[in-house]
């Protein structure tokens, strides 16, 4: 059986992210079946910029990051809530998917969005505009993924979320939804 792949951006980019380790407990609880990719920092990647995504000038950091979404099954987009809405180092990480228009990595790919916060709703907001923006740039949006861990500076300072029993419960609800989305090898 081929392993289908889930490539997972962490829209936080500080060094002890909740959304970061949830990332990481999210690996660790996938099915056999399914390889999860944690992409390295969005942070290296240049705020997207017509000029600059052209052939042979597209920036390496980029460049990679489209390779590996066109190479996934499936897209997982983790999230913190910055003033409310998605953080700028995801968006931007869209934003580059989402080109040349209408033919970018995400276009027609299964993409879910989860995450974490230090707020009462788990960042529900953040998670709404990865979601909107994801479909404008062509995803499959995954709208029946639904994780969002609230309280998470707290709840997570002493529990990694891969010990937590809620979080790991809910993460193998994420992967049913993801698993039946990924197309067939």
């Amino acid at each position: 059986m081929t392993k289908s792949t889930v490539l997972t951006l962490v829209g936080s980019l500080r060094t002890e992210s909740t959304n970061q380790k949830l990332a990481e407990a999210i690996q660790l609880n996938a099915p056999e079946q399914v390889d999860v990719v944690i992409h390295e920092s969005l942070g290296n990647i240049p705020f997207y910029n017509e000029d600059i995504d052209v052939e042979g000038k597209v920036p390496a950091a980029a460049a990679a990051l489209r390779a590996a979404a066109e190479e996934a099954d499936t897209v997982l987009l983790v999230t913190p809530e910055h003033n409310g809405t998605v953080p700028a180092a995801l968006k931007n990480a869209i934003d580059w998917l989402s080109r040349p228009f209408g033919a970018g990595a995400l276009a027609g790919k299964p993409t879910a969005v989860v995450g974490t916060a230090f707020g009462q709703y788990g960042g529900v907001w953040a998670q709404d505009e990865a979601r909107k923006a994801a479909g404008i740039a062509g995803a499959k949006v995954l709208e029946d993924v639904k994780l969002a861990v609230p309280g998470s500076m707290v709840r997570f300072a002493e529990v990694h979320p891969k010990d937590d029993a809620d979080v790991v419960e809910q993460i193998k609800g994420v992967f049913d939804v993801l698993t039946a989305a990924a197309p067939a090898a």
